[in-house]
């Protein structure tokens, strides 16, 4: 006879903060959509996950950046925020990259405060230092997304012939097609307007 395990499934994210987020928290969020491919993201929420995992957010921070606390967290977003990886680009592209490096802030802070590293009134705060530089950059999420291309392109060519070769280009490609399509009502992007948040914060 069969023996089925059952497994509790994680509680939902959308559960444990249920407020809806505003304009302008969408819009922040929105800007790692681009980082976030797994089936199990949630690019609507603060809380990176559809289910609470802060197991996986943990591991993810030290396997992927060596992050195991607040400190080494606030200095990882502060280098990124600085320079982070557009100042190489720039040497071979010519243009600074910001989308990349803003896409990879927003994407650590929120695995941050899904971990218990930072607070979420801290996780706002610091998704609110990344803004005016990304505004004063782009006019569309199109723009951004060329730009995140561009940063991912140059960070792939480092990583050939590594161990931590990352997926083909064209699956970041489809991604980011898919997230700029008019028809998609599940994107971020078509949720919150580059231009919202130029606008006074609403609900939504």
């Amino acid at each position: 006879m069969a023996i089925w395990i059952w497994k509790r499934r994680r509680r939902r994210a959308a559960r444990k903060y249920p407020v809806p987020l505003t304009m302008h928290q969408l819009w922040m969020v929105s800007l790692s959509a681009p980082v976030n491919r797994d089936r199990d993201a949630s690019r609507t929420t603060l809380y990176p996950f559809t289910r609470i995992d802060d197991d996986k957010a943990r591991r993810w921070l030290a396997d992927q950046w060596e992050i195991t606390s607040r400190d080494e967290l606030a200095g990882r977003l502060d280098g990124l925020a600085r320079t982070g990886y557009r100042a190489g680009a720039r040497l071979r592209l010519g243009v600074e990259p910001l989308a990349w490096d803003a896409g990879l802030y927003v994407d650590i802070t929120r695995r941050g405060f899904a971990c218990g590293m930072l607070g979420e009134a801290d996780a706002w705060t610091a998704l609110k230092n990344i803004v005016p530089a990304v505004v004063r950059s782009y006019g569309s999420w199109n723009e951004y997304a060329e730009h995140y291309l561009l940063g991912r392109m140059v960070w792939r060519d480092n990583l050939v012939g590594t161990p931590d070769a990352p997926a083909p280009q064209a699956v970041s490609d489809a991604h980011l097609k898919s997230l700029l399509d008019p028809a998609n009502r599940a994107s971020p992007w078509n949720l919150a307007p580059w231009h919202a948040i130029s606008h006074p914060d609403h609900t939504r």
